[in-house]
């Protein structure tokens, strides 16, 4: 078990951000473990999400942003329909998501590069443009095999598109991205 001495490491910032952000108590959680208990994915996690409240809880920004954990929530919302005190936890979960990647933490590069992707193909193309999207993913990560044996499955049936659609409400989109951007700076 590892031992952490708040008085040294506790950000009091990070507490303040965490719930203006999520707009959730944190100071509510006890420790219950409802939601550790629902999550389905707790076996893959390196921190489970009970711990990584009592976390944010006592301010370890660090320890918190720099675990695999949050990459690999689904927000399945799991954890919070069974917290008893209605904390979102699957929204702060979101929050620490988008706090890493402001503050460049990057505990699994691969799903960094897989939303990094996805986000460019929607503000490019108004929504997802799937083969777009795995071709960059690939490019970047250098996964150029993987899920190639489903290729012979899926493009007989159409189900991906050499080329992007065109959507009503693309202009739309972009100016949520260019919101999102100028509320950054």
């Amino acid at each position: 078990m590892e031992v952490i001495n708040i008085t040294k490491s506790y950000d009091p910032d990070f507490v303040a951000e965490v719930e203006a952000e999520s707009e959730q108590n944190v100071r509510l959680c006890y420790q219950c473990g409802n939601c550790t208990a629902g999550c389905p994915y707790t076996f893959a996690y390196d921190i489970p999400v009970s711990q990584i409240m009592r976390l944010v809880q006592a301010g370890q920004k660090e320890k918190v942003l720099s675990c695999r954990s949050i990459w690999i929530c689904a927000t399945c919302e799991s954890c919070t329909t069974r917290c008893p005190n209605d904390i979102d936890v699957a929204r702060l979960m979101d929050v620490l998501r988008h706090m890493a990647r402001r503050y460049n933490y990057n505990a699994v590069p691969t799903v960094r590069t897989f939303v990094d992707s996805f986000l460019n193909s929607v503000e490019k193309h108004g929504r997802v443009f799937e083969m777009g999207l795995m071709a960059a993913y690939m490019t970047k990560t250098g996964r150029f095999w993987t899920d190639t044996d489903l290729s012979p499955k899926v493009l007989p049936k159409g189900k991906l598109s050499f080329k992007p659609h065109r959507i009503q409400g693309r202009d739309e989109v972009a100016k949520i991205f260019e919101r999102y951007k100028e509320q950054q700076r």
